[in-house]
C-alpha cells in the first residue's frame, strides 16, 4: 500500500455524485498515483467527453509553468486535470487560464476567506506565498474543437517541511495561511460546481 493509500483519501463516489449534473465532471477519477493527471486525460482523451476530471494523490512528475516541476505532497493538495474541447483557437489560451486561476481563487476566498489573488498569467497567492498553479495544454484538431488539457495544483494542507529548501522560501497551503487543516473533499467539490458554472458563462 502506497503512503497516499494511509492518508485521508479523495472519495471518487462522493464527488461524481456532487457534479452529476455537470459537464465539469461528468467522470471523475481518483488515482493514488500518477506521473501527471494531465498525462492520463491525454491518454483517456478519445474516449470521453469533454468534462473528464482526473484526481492523484500524487504525482511522480508533475508539471507547473515552463517545464517546471511540481511538487505534490501525497494526500496533502489537490492535483488534477480537465479534459475540455474549447471552440477557441490557440492564440486565445491565455483566456482559459485566466479564467481558470479566477476560479481557482474565487473558491478559495468562498470557502475559507483567505484573501487569494490571481498572480498573472497562471497562479494563485496567498499573503505573498504561492498556493495553486494552472497548466493549460492545448492541441490543435483537425476538424474538431481543439483539445485541451487543464491541469491545476493547490496546496492545500502541507507545513513548511513538506517543501523543498527551494521551495519553502516562496510556496505556502492554504493550512499554512489559515492555520487549520482543510476539508479537501469539500473544497474539491466546491471547485468543480464553481469551475462548471464559470466554463459556461466562458462559454457564452
Amino acid at each position: 500500500m502506497s503512503r497516499a493509500d494511509t492518508l485521508d483519501r479523495l472519495n471518487a463516489a462522493d464527488l461524481r455524485s456532487a457534479c452529476a449534473d455537470q459537464r465539469i465532471g461528468n467522470r471523475v477519477e481518483v488515482l493514488g498515483e500518477a506521473t501527471s493527471t494531465n498525462d492520463v486525460v491525454l491518454k483517456m482523451a478519445a474516449e470521453n467527453d469533454e468534462g473528464l476530471v482526473i484526481f492523484a494523490e500524487r504525482q511522480t512528475a508533475g508539471r507547473g509553468q515552463y517545464g517546471n516541476h511540481w511538487e505534490s505532497a501525497a494526500g496533502k493538495g489537490l492535483w488534477f486535470s480537465i479534459l475540455l474541447r474549447p471552440k477557441i483557437p490557440p492564440a486565445e489560451a491565455s483566456r482559459l487560464t485566466a479564467w481558470a486561476g479566477e476560479t481557482v481563487a474565487l473558491t478559495i476566498n468562498e470557502q475559507l476567506s483567505l484573501g487569494a489573488t490571481v498572480k498573472p498569467p497562471n497562479d494563485v497567492y496567498v499573503a505573498e506565498r504561492k498556493v495553486a498553479g494552472i497548466l493549460l495544454e492545448l492541441r490543435v484538431v483537425a476538424n474538431s474543437p481543439n483539445l485541451g488539457i487543464l491541469g491545476i495544483g493547490i496546496n492545500v494542507n502541507q507545513n513548511l517541511k513538506d517543501f523543498s529548501e527551494e521551495l519553502s522560501l516562496k510556496a505556502g497551503s492554504l493550512t499554512m495561511a489559515g492555520g487549520t487543516p482543510v476539508n479537501r473533499q469539500k473544497l474539491a467539490v466546491a471547485l468543480l460546481q464553481n469551475l462548471d458554472r464559470t466554463y459556461r458563462v466562458f462559454l457564452s
